[in-house]
């Protein structure tokens, strides 16, 4: 998602100035981005993958071939391909080879380089190879410049040669400065106007184009059991060229993840399971009863004080797959989760239209906060958050969202809010009251010109005032 905050950060940019970006291939960016006059993408070649027939002996070796072809890559697109920028900005991380390679070629086109920090390098590398990963200490060891060797400063070293600085919390500020000896502007992540509320028109069709459709095939046979109504469905009805929600629709929370390990999804599957049992308890209902006779129930309008629960997962991961066999595995009959892929345009059109978000990100070092709360509250979507230290700078507390330690502390949250619901739910309401205060009071363009703007043309003018005296 962070790489999301570089683009943001481009189309404010590209409002005055010619833009290039480069990046790695993938998902295509939202169009915002793609049709932009003054934004140019330049793709890097990715590094040819490591044959599994060689000798697992040669692996070591060749991944450290890796970050050399990046390095080379990079350089070559920066000093070469793309014409001479003013001014370089680069995300961190990665630091290696990224950071090197921008510097170089500042240094080489002569131009001021901003880094951007959104987290720390060893820190998410610690997560795929273990906090106790021999590995890992030495590039922690490198990275906070415990020795005066070149390579093996590279984090801390080249971050300080910035000439400027931005990262996204006070508590990585303080870091910066504390440790690091790096002086940084927080600029916080805050969405970009395509983010809001969905209307009643964009709520009916982005149903039926993902969760109410043959792809989601459970939701869409219910659909079509429920009348003849071709423009009725689970959650909406059109009458003509109106639309309306349905009283005895479920309710609808989103979560995006990128199935990694900093996002324990088992939280949210227990949860689910907690919700699951303890609404049958309260209402007596007959567990013999399978998953589809309990929807159909719902579907046919039977009211009930506590709703069922659809859970959208948007995201791609390496951990995506082991988790869809464990929802296989719980026989939830009140409760169902749904996994889908969804384009830059339609995502927050499907933020826009649920009831509350999950976040699960703990944020490997403690120092960054979930660029999908941010998404959510741009779209007036309350959240409720896994708590850790910096959390509380962007979800208030009872204001704007909830926080959670534990999957019973989760299930007691989701009992909660939406008890009554769609119309009794006061907790809800306040919060989603909340969210949308918390939408109104700041936008991305709103941060860049307040924060970043003035601390670029600084450095762009202190960098500018050195080449001259040289």
């Amino acid at each position: 998602m962070e790489e999301r905050r570089l683009l943001f950060s481009a189309i404010s940019a590209a409002a005055s100035l010619e833009v290039d970006i480069v990046a790695y291939g993938g998902s295509d960016p939202h169009i915002a981005v793609l049709e932009h006059p003054s934004i140019h993408i330049h793709k890097m070649t990715s590094c040819p993958t490591i044959p599994r027939s060689l000798p697992k002996i040669l692996y070591p070796f060749l991944l450290l071939l890796k970050p050399l072809f990046q390095f080379v890559m990079l350089l070559w697109l920066l000093c070469v391909k793309i014409p001479r920028p003013d001014i370089f900005i680069v995300q961190n991380p990665p630091s290696i080879p990224t950071l090197v390679a921008v510097k170089w070629a500042s240094w080489l086109r002569r131009s001021t380089f901003i880094v951007d920090w959104h987290n720390f390098g060893y820190t998410l590398l610690s997560l795929s190879l273990g906090r106790t990963s021999l590995f890992v200490a030495v590039y922690k060891w490198s990275c906070c410049g415990c020795s005066h060797v070149y390579f093996t400063r590279v984090e801390k070293h080249y971050g300080k040669m910035a000439n400027g600085s931005l990262c996204v919390t006070r508590a990585m500020q303080h870091e910066l400065a504390q440790n690091w000896g790096i002086k940084a502007t927080v600029l916080y992540d805050q969405p970009p106007e395509f983010f809001r509320p969905a209307s009643l028109e964009e709520k009916h069709k982005i149903e039926s184009t993902y969760y109410a459709s043959p792809r989601c095939s459970r939701l869409h046979h219910l659909c079509q059991e429920g009348g003849d109504n071709p423009y009725e469905s689970v959650f909406t009805a059109q009458v003509g060229n109106k639309f309306s929600l349905k009283a005895s629709r479920p309710a609808l929370i989103v979560s995006s993840t990128s199935w990694t390990p900093d996002e324990d999804f088992g939280v949210l599957l227990e949860a689910a399971l907690m919700y699951d049992r303890r609404i049958a308890a309260l209402l007596n209902e007959d567990d013999a009863s399978g998953e589809e006779v309990v929807w159909k129930e719902f579907y046919d309008g039977k009211q009930s004080p506590y709703p069922r629960l659809l859970f959208i997962i948007t995201g791609k991961g390496p951990e995506k797959e082991k988790y869809e066999e464990k929802i296989k595995r719980l026989n939830l009959k009140r409760v169902a989760f749904r996994t889908m892929w969804l384009s830059a345009e339609d995502y927050p059109r499907l933020l826009g239209s649920a009831d509350l978000g999950v976040c699960l990100h703990t944020s490997s070092s403690g120092l960054d906060l979930p660029m999908k709360v941010v998404d959510m509250f741009g779209c007036g979507l309350p959240v409720c958050a896994v708590s850790y230290s910096c959390i509380e700078e962007l979800v208030k507390f009872n204001k704007n969202g909830l926080l959670f330690s534990s999957s019973s502390e989760l299930a007691v949250e989701l009992m909660m809010l939406f008890k009554g619901f769609p119309d009794q739910c006061d907790a809800m309401k306040e919060l989603r009251n909340g969210a949308m205060e918390t939408m109104a009071s700041a936008r991305w363009a709103t941060e860049w010109e307040e924060h970043a703007k003035p601390l670029i043309s600084e450095a762009s003018l202190l960098h500018l005032c050195k080449i001259v005296q040289h």
